[in-house]
């Protein structure tokens, strides 16, 4: 059985989480998954074949429209869900051969979890400060340990101050924080965050991704944040794309503290040589069924069908795909 690390990883010194240092160790590493499920009569494919590498102490963010798969593959990556097929590493685990005991470890010791509704990061009979603590006294830390923890995490997400309040008394920025704070409790190596902003204002929205860098540079726990808000792109350093159940797009963003250095978008391409064009040029040049390739010395022309006889006079090696 996979043993669980009692401590969150630590960066190298002098990285800075921009998602482009490769220096990092491969920390998840999903290869051709799959995830197919069964609605009475018939089969949904949510995964398709999707690959992906993330390095540890990364934030990024996975964003698409509803039913591109990242949601499934938050629920894998979280223990929540197994895969139908492919290859699935978190750490030293691997998600497809644990037993449901070690899900259950996984999920306690391993990753932790902001989901967007309040309701299920929160209960509303205990403090912020008591909701902090309850993960940790499930997982059996000394008393001492769980308070002198739990004050110094709402210390770390700027709630000090309301530790002994209740949800109630909490703004709804302010409960994602709190959130934010119960995931971090038991020391994880991932925080996953649902939509953490998807019920809050912009002001409280840069208060929660404050919280998460801040956590992410001091812990250099890996964060990945799954929203269908584009508008997440100006807050972290990677983000990846989904369509249809793959992985499509990734911008990179290079930072020095707050300022964004450097920003370039890619296409992905599959270990299949599969490419996904963004919808929005495949809309503006009328593609459909099939386009024309051109290979010239140092990049790939693409072309629709119809504008087939322009692209058939230029110089290069030509394929219709």
């Amino acid at each position: 059985m996979s043993q669980v690390p009692n401590t969150t990883p630590q960066m190298a010194p002098g990285l800075v989480p921009d998602g482009q240092d490769n220096d990092r160790p491969i920390f998840i590493e999903c290869e051709n998954l799959v995830k197919i499920y069964k609605v009475a009569d018939l089969e949904v494919v949510a995964l398709q074949g999707l690959d992906l590498l993330i390095r540890q102490g990364e934030m990024m963010a996975l964003v698409g429209p509803s039913g591109s798969g990242k949601s499934t593959l938050m629920n894998i990556l979280g223990g929540l869900d197994f895969p139908t097929a492919g290859r699935i590493r978190v750490g030293d685990y691997n998600l497809l051969e644990m037993t449901r005991r070690d899900q259950v470890r996984y999920r306690r010791h391993m990753v932790g979890f902001v989901w967007q509704q309040t309701a299920r990061n929160l209960l509303p009979y205990l403090t912020a400060l008591e909701n902090v603590e309850l993960p940790m006294a499930l997982a059996g830390f000394p008393a001492r340990e769980r308070y002198d923890r739990a004050v110094e995490l709402l210390d770390r997400v700027g709630l000090a101050d309301r530790m002994k309040h209740r949800p109630d008394r909490l703004s709804g920025g302010e409960q994602q924080r709190v959130a934010i704070a119960v995931g971090m409790a038991n020391r994880p190596a991932l925080l996953l965050a649902d939509e953490p902003t998807g019920e809050v204002d912009s002001i409280s929205a840069e208060a929660i991704f404050h919280a998460l860098r801040a956590l992410n540079e001091e812990f250099g726990v890996t964060v990945i944040v799954v929203t269908h808000d584009m508008t997440v792109a100006t807050r972290v350093d990677r983000v990846v794309g989904m369509r249809d159940g793959r992985t499509s797009t990734e911008i990179l963003r290079r930072r020095e503290g707050d300022v964004a250095l450097y920003e370039e978008e890619y296409a992905i391409l599959d270990r299949a040589g599969r490419l996904q064009l963004p919808e929005a040029y495949i809309e503006a040049l009328d593609m459909e069924d099939r386009v024309r390739l051109r290979l010239q010395e140092d990049h790939i022309g693409v072309w629709p069908e119809h504008n087939g006889e322009e692209a058939a006079s230029r110089n290069g090696q030509e394929m219709t795909s």
